[in-house]
């Protein structure tokens, strides 16, 4: 059951990548543990209850990541820009516990189609689209 594991811990930019996630990874043991997240919890049925707990240090995701050193990162300016621009437009806290449901929600309503070119600048990723096109996908449906 998705909603009673332990939380999951996400540094505030994992929000929007886990909801562009397309299986693209910086090594194939962070690959297979984002997909394990995503895929076999968020995108789930009921993963919409699963806990998320907000950190600004490595996280759930960042765990096998061969760039991680210890609770940083080789990239950690750019990581913590991401993580306050995240963190502003989410309306998230360090500590803060949210479903992934309710992180759906905030995005639906605080990130704009287009607007991941700014909010996500630097990142390596943005050029694949993967996450503009979730982003757009979240607007439309209805709810």
């Amino acid at each position: 059951m998705a909603g009673h594991r332990a939380p999951i811990r996400f540094r505030p930019h994992h929000f929007l990548c886990s909801l562009g996630f397309q299986g693209a990874g910086y090594s194939s043991a962070f690959t297979a543990n984002m997909s394990d997240i995503v895929d076999g919890r968020l995108r789930e049925a009921g993963g919409e209850n699963v806990k998320i707990t907000v950190t600004f240090v490595a996280d759930s995701i960042c765990t096998p990541c061969p760039e991680r050193r210890g609770l940083g990162c080789v990239k950690i300016n750019t990581i913590r820009q991401l993580d306050e621009r995240h963190a502003k437009a989410l309306g998230l806290r360090d500590g803060d516990c949210i479903s992934w449901g309710e992180a759906l929600k905030r995005i639906k309503a605080k990130v704009q189609p287009g607007s991941l070119s700014t909010l996500c600048q630097n990142c390596q990723w943005l050029e694949l689209g993967a996450c503009e096109a979730a982003l757009k996908r979240l607007h439309e449906e209805t709810s």
